[in-house]
């Protein structure tokens, strides 16, 4: 009986120390990290907008923010939420439309929307007014359409340098 119950603890034992070991390889904290960074964007991207809209009325303009969470290092996936700040469209622009044309820009360059040193390619409009930063675990992108491209920018780097401060460890 001892001699079984000394098996089973070592069976037990040696899982523990499998399961321990399992989570020390590159790959899985790499995996863990970024379900960590996702968690926090999700608990947070909606008080982000509502920092995008309170900033866009400051600015007296009405649109639409968009806040995105690219994991990694190379944008293969992301997440985003969107928020209607006082219009999602008017009778020429669908600015729905204009703030992911920003966003998608710079999931390509990782680099702020309407940046003069590269030329835009097929797809992409070259519109100012995104943001986007390097955090732990990926890349955090804002846009703002609605206002001129400079009260876009301003409106994206409130809400986007918020939400960066929530991943600082």
């Amino acid at each position: 009986m001892k001699k079984i119950f000394l098996f089973i603890t070592l069976v037990f034992a040696f899982g523990f120390y499998l399961k321990s070991q399992a989570e020390t390889f590159p790959e899985n904290a790499i995996k863990k990290d970024l379900k960590t960074a996702e968690k926090i964007f999700i608990n947070h991207a909606d008080d982000c907008l509502d920092l995008f809209e309170q900033a866009a009325q400051k600015e007296s303009i009405t649109g639409v923010a968009i806040i995105a969470f690219i994991p990694g290092d190379a944008t293969e996936s992301w997440i985003s939420k969107m928020k209607v700040v006082g219009r999602l469209a008017d009778n020429e622009a669908n600015l729905l439309a204009i703030a992911y044309a920003k966003a998608s820009e710079m999931a390509v360059t990782l680099k702020n929307s309407g940046n003069s040193a590269r030329k835009s390619i097929n797809g992409e409009l070259g519109y100012m007014g995104g943001v986007i930063a390097k955090i732990d675990g990926g890349y955090l992108v804002g846009a703002f359409s609605g206002g001129s491209g400079q009260q876009d920018v301003d409106v994206s780097e409130l809400g986007l340098e918020w939400l960066a401060e929530k991943f600082k460890k």
